[in-house]
């Protein structure tokens, strides 16, 4: 995966991308959310985890492209605010589990984790130490 495509990868992810019609926009982390189809999709958080280990460099730049910003924030925000909060719209209309709820939960905290320590300069061994510890 190149740069370019990790980049891609979360646009699509994030429901970013302007290809709306694409397949990978719709089962994409948050396509996949709206509507909500009963079943999480992990190889969305293994894709973004994927892309951000890839552009790991670049989020330790000064000066970081806005697409990957805006398309962490967007999946890290809109995640908690359509699955986690309970007022949002798979918690209130009782589409979500609570172990779905956990575990969306727990991808966004690897996802926010990974951006944070990478954005601050604590490197990658330190932004992906859980996400390796338990899938690898």
């Amino acid at each position: 995966m190149t740069k370019e495509d990790a980049i891609e990868e979360l646009m699509y992810q994030s429901g970013n991308h302007e290809n709306i019609e694409s397949e990978r926009w719709q089962n994409g982390f948050l396509g996949h959310l709206r509507p909500f189809r009963g079943q999480l999709r992990e190889e969305n958080y293994h894709l973004i985890m994927k892309a951000l280990q890839i552009l790991a460099h670049e989020l330790e730049k000064d000066f970081v492209d806005k697409r990957i910003i805006s398309s962490i924030m967007g999946i890290c925000h809109l995640g908690r605010m359509w699955a986690i909060h309970p007022e949002g719209m798979l918690q209130s209309n009782n589409l979500i589990s609570k172990e779905q709820t956990e575990q969306i939960d727990n991808w966004l905290i690897d996802i926010s984790y990974a951006a944070f320590c990478l954005l601050d300069g604590a490197g990658a061994v330190e932004a992906f130490w859980n996400y390796n510890e338990n899938n690898l």
